[in-house]
């Protein structure tokens, strides 16, 4: 009687421990922190993210999604570049192993970097003001 009672104390200790392992587990998982740098040649320019005001190059930001963001670069002096960039997921991010990556017990750095160039800003000749000003009176008269 008193080994069947041993072994029942032992079973629940081993119970309790296995369960506050997991839990620890669960709640000491790891996460992803992932961070976007966007720099341009020149440097200074003005940045917007899918239409948010981000600061100025060299700029840092977090993002939370994967997938594919609207950027708009403005300097004065320079053409505007408007050009679209696709953040691709890491392979620990894809779908059935992120739970793992997501339950680790350590953190992943996602760090991603694009380089945009802008133009240096040319103002029409007035010869090609005289040829669209032409292209504008055409099609005014058509309508």
């Amino acid at each position: 009687m008193a080994k069947l009672l041993k072994l029942c104390i032992i079973t629940r200790v081993k119970t309790i421990y296995t369960i506050c392992i997991l839990a620890a587990i669960c709640t000491a998982g790891g996460c992803v922190e992932r961070e976007w740098t966007i720099t341009s040649e020149p440097t200074g320019a003005l940045v917007y993210v899918s239409d948010k005001e981000v600061g100025r190059t060299p700029v840092t930001i977090d993002f939370t999604f994967y997938g594919e963001y609207e950027v708009v670069l403005r300097k004065e002096g320079y053409e505007m570049l408007r050009t679209s960039v696709q953040i691709s997921p890491p392979p620990y991010e894809w779908i059935g192993a992120d739970f793992f990556s997501e339950i680790a017990p350590w953190t992943y750095h996602d760090r991603r970097e694009t380089l945009h160039v802008l133009r240096k800003y040319k103002p029409p000749t007035d010869a090609e003001l005289q040829q669209r000003a032409q292209e504008l009176r055409e099609q005014n008269e058509m309508e």
